[in-house]
């Protein structure tokens, strides 16, 4: 399934509190507190580990037709404020540490209207702070009943990335973006059945294809490997040679190679033996260390969707997406 995208919306930097919030809008208002209800995010069955810290951008939501198919079939499957709140916190913890710069964005409204594709996240004109997530109710008709609840929280974690990550001040590739968000749905156990790694083509060609080679980077060079990445892109332009030697001490085009060789050696059952430092012959592990970070510049702006290869960021609409 494709659709068009580019580079996520700037924003300007946020220091991490447990206080943040933005000011209230004079023609939206924020989503009300619902109760919870049973889903990946918010199980009975699971013990609640207590946030590092927690965001309160304004949360809004607005719904173009209540009577589609579409809509009707989200609000029957989760709880719209929960939800929403959720996928903020989840992408937070897993992108940054608690006293980490993230982007400062201060609202973020998810809007159901019929459209082609499946999602889109772009920022506003005035103000690019305030995200929006378009999600197309056409598409939330078409997934299976079985799968509706998972995929729409899925699709939710992919958008909401595309809210808080770093972009390199827009030279980022799209395809590590579109990566970096698929990670996160990844690693929030969100991952859709049809998922599968794949070790041929380019490393940047985006969603689950990177999102699988940048766990195995997590893996291999220890966690908090790809929180690594996102706080790289944070203030600097993209230079590919340099970005991934400084942060793993070799070429992007060796570490996919050492992924794909990796691949082969799990169908065959061997060992793992790719990843490996030249010094020593074993992966070396990345440390990320809980430490302040200076301000930076607000990325330049663009519009991130859900679905294929970076566009121009003034250009980027959403399109078709195959199934």
């Amino acid at each position: 399934m494709r659709a068009p995208q580019s580079a996520i919306p700037p924003a300007a930097p946020l220091k991490m509190s447990s206080t943040t919030s933005g000011p209230a809008s004079a023609t939206q208002s924020p989503v009300p507190p619902q109760p919870k209800k049973d889903n990946h995010a918010s199980s009975a069955s699971k013990p609640q580990k207590k946030p590092d810290r927690v965001l309160s951008p304004i949360l809004r939501f607005k719904v173009r037709d209540l009577s589609s198919q579409g809509s009707r079939d989200f609000l029957k499957a989760v709880d719209a404020g929960t939800v929403v709140q959720e996928a903020v916190q989840g992408v937070v913890e897993r992108l940054y540490t608690p006293s980490s710069v993230v982007p400062g964005t201060r609202s973020v409204t998810l809007i159901l209207r019929p459209m082609e594709g499946v999602a889109y996240t772009t920022g506003k004109d005035y103000d690019s702070d305030h995200k929006e997530i378009h999600f197309s109710t056409d598409y939330i008709a078409r997934i299976a009943k079985e799968r509706k609840e998972d995929e729409i929280l899925g699709v939710l974690r992919h958008e909401m990335v595309h809210c808080w990550q770093w972009n390199a001040l827009g030279t980022a590739p799209g395809g590590l973006i579109e990566g970096i968000a698929d990670w996160v749905r990844l690693q929030s156990d969100m991952a859709p059945p049809h998922w599968t790694k794949e070790g041929g083509g380019d490393w940047d060609a985006g969603y689950q294809h990177t999102g699988y080679f940048l766990e195995y980077l997590e893996q291999q060079y220890g966690k908090g490997s790809v929180m690594a990445v996102n706080e790289a892109l944070r203030d600097k332009k993209y230079d590919e040679d340099k970005f991934w030697n400084k942060l793993f001490g070799h070429p992007v085009d060796k570490l996919w190679k050492d992924y794909g060789k990796s691949l082969k050696v799990q169908e065959e059952g061997g060992p793992k033996k790719e990843g490996n430092d030249s010094s020593n012959g074993r992966p070396r592990k990345l440390e990320i260390r809980d430490k302040d970070i200076k301000e930076s510049r607000p990325q330049s702006k663009s519009t991130s969707a859900l679905g294929t290869t970076p566009t121009a960021p003034s250009s980027t609409q959403p399109s078709k997406k195959k199934e």
